[in-house]
């Protein structure tokens, strides 16, 4: 259970910059070098975010930014664990991205149905300076892909639907027992 958790967190680290203003659904796939693939589903409301995970086994990310607060909801054991929010664990669902320090027009693509500008960015993570491709759909006005200039690592967002989403989504489901780490290892 431990692995699962801190699959997550790392997973939301990854997936890290800023939510959007609108309300949309979308499927989330990340593609690593090493052949790995994660796909999972994703449901956004301003200052509201759920990321549905099916693989290795079924995990529920809430992320509540106006509550300050994510957590980790484990269906099969009718568990959560939560943690404080941090800007580190904010979805990449914007055109700016976090600590961008340029970004540079590469050419115009079709990205799942989507026109998109892809961009070469330029961006500051922690000491030094990081690149990445992004591909932002100028007819939704949403990065449609993301991608490691090494194409060591590529995020898609496909069978995007805006619209709106409903309030149950982000919250925890009744019923659901708060789960504590052992020996009063806590987040907050």
């Amino acid at each position: 259970m431990f692995k699962k958790i801190f699959t997550v967190i790392a997973f939301l680290f990854l997936s890290s910059v800023a939510v959007s203003a609108f309300e949309f659904s979308a499927d989330m796939i990340m593609t690593h070098e090493t052949g790995g693939k994660t796909t999972s589903k994703m449901y956004s409301k301003p200052d509201k975010f759920r990321m549905e995970i099916k693989a290795p086994e079924e995990m529920i990310v809430i992320t509540r930014i106006d509550k300050k607060v994510i957590w980790n909801i484990m269906p099969g054991e009718k568990m959560y664990m939560e943690m404080p929010f941090s800007q580190q664990n904010k979805p990449m669902v914007e055109e700016k991205f976090e600590g961008e320090i340029e970004r540079k027009y590469i050419g115009n693509e079709t990205i799942d149905g989507h026109p998109a500008k892809k961009y070469l960015i330029t961006y500051k993570s922690g000491k030094k300076n990081e690149q990445v491709y992004q591909w932002f759909a100028t007819d939704i006005n949403f990065p449609v892909k993301t991608a490691a200039v090494d194409n060591s690592w590529v995020q898609e967002f496909k069978n995007i639907r805006i619209g709106s989403q409903p309030d149950s989504l982000f919250d925890v489901p009744s019923g659901y027992q708060k789960f504590q780490m052992p020996g009063g290892m806590n987040f907050k």
